[in-house]
C-alpha cells in the first residue's frame, strides 16, 4: 500500500476538511478527494461521511485511525532502522508525554546519547494512549509518562519525581485571592486532577488550559496568572523575583515512569537508557505505583 494514502487519510481525519488537508500536504482538493477514494477502494469501506463542512469519519475510519497510525510508525522506524550508519548498530524507540520533556527528560537527553554509544534515539511526544498502543505493536521501546499502563505485559520502573509549584506573577499571592483571568491550567495526568479537585477546587475557571508546561511559564511571565509548574524550571524565575510561592499551596509531587515490553529485542539498551534516565543514579530497580 502507497503510504501517502495513509498519511492524506489521517490528515482528512484530523483538519475535517478536504481543502485544509490538501493546504496542508501541498496538493490540490482533488488529488486528496482521489488518494481517499483509492483507500476506500483497497479496504472496501467508507472511510468518511461526506456533508458539506462536515466531514466525519465512519465507524469503519475510527477503526482505521489507529492502524493507519501503527503502518506510518513502523515503516518511519524501518526506513531508520535499515539506515543505520556503520557506527550505530540499533535503533531505540523512547516517547514520552508533552509535559514529561519539559518536567522531567529534557536535561537528561544529551547524557543518553552520549551514553548509549551506537545508539540511535528517535524521540516522540505521544499522548498516553498512542503509546500504550506503539508498545503493544512494538513500535515503541520506551514509554514514559505519569500514569503508565498497567498491563500485564509490560515492566513499569519509577525513574524519578518532580515537584509542582504554585507560583505567580504577582508578591504575596495567596490561593484564595486568585480571581478569575490569572489562573493557568496545566495538565499533570489523573493523580494531579484528583488532587487538583479536592484541595484546590476554589481556584477559578483557567484563562488558559495546557499540555505544556513552557507554554504555562511563558504565559504567565508575559501576561501574570498562577500555574502549578516544576520546581526546576521555576528555580531561576523564583530567584530573581520574575514569579513568587503562592501562599498556602503546598507542593504536589508526581511520579515518573517508563513502560517498556520484557521481551523486547533491546533489552539490554532499554535497561542501559533507564539507568541513565533515573534522577537518583541507582542501579535498575522496579518500582510499586
Amino acid at each position: 500500500m502507497d503510504t501517502d494514502l495513509l498519511k492524506t487519510f489521517l490528515e482528512v481525519s484530523r483538519t475535517r476538511h478536504f481543502g485544509k488537508a490538501a493546504e496542508n500536504l501541498y496538493l490540490t482538493r482533488s488529488a486528496v478527494s482521489f488518494r481517499v477514494k483509492q483507500l476506500e477502494s483497497i479496504l472496501g469501506v467508507a472511510l468518511f461521511e461526506r456533508q458539506r463542512n462536515n466531514i466525519q469519519p465512519t465507524p469503519a475510519g475510527e477503526r482505521m485511525l489507529g492502524h493507519a497510525e501503527a503502518v506510518l510508525t513502523a515503516w518511519e522506524r524501518a526506513k531508520q532502522d535499515v539506515s543505520l550508519s556503520q557506527l550505530q548498530s540499533t535503533q531505540l524507540a523512547i516517547g514520552a508525554g508533552p509535559n514529561i520533556w519539559d518536567a522531567y527528560l529534557q536535561g537528561y537527553l544529551q547524557g543518553l546519547h552520549v551514553g548509549l554509544p551506537g545508539v540511535a534515539l528517535r524521540t516522540e511526544v505521544l499522548p498516553t494512549n498512542a503509546m500504550t498502543r506503539q508498545l503493544m505493536d512494538r513500535t515503541l521501546d520506551i514509554a514514559i509518562s505519569f500514569d503508565p499502563p498497567k498491563l500485564d505485559q509490560f515492566e513499569l520502573v519509577q525513574l524519578g519525581q518532580i515537584n509542582l509549584l504554585l507560583v505567580s506573577s504577582l508578591k504575596s499571592q495567596t490561593v484564595t485571592a486568585v480571581v478569575p483571568g490569572q489562573y493557568v491550567k496545566v495538565d499533570w495526568g489523573t493523580a494531579f486532577n484528583i488532587v487538583h479537585a479536592q484541595e484546590y477546587a476554589s481556584l477559578p475557571v483557567p484563562t488558559l488550559h495546557t499540555s505544556s508546561a513552557r507554554i504555562a511559564l511563558d504565559f504567565i511571565l508575559n501576561n501574570g496568572g498562577c500555574a502549578f509548574l516544576p520546581e526546576h524550571l521555576v528555580q531561576h524565575a523564583l530567584r530573581c523575583g520574575a514569579l513568587h510561592h503562592v501562599s498556602g499551596a503546598s507542593a504536589i509531587s508526581r511520579n515518573v515512569y517508563v513502560a517498556y515490553w520484557a521481551e523486547n529485542d533491546r533489552l539490554a539498551q532499554i535497561k542501559q537508557a533507564i539507568d541513565f534516565l533515573r534522577d537518583d543514579g541507582s542501579v535498575f530497580a522496579h518500582a510499586t505505583i
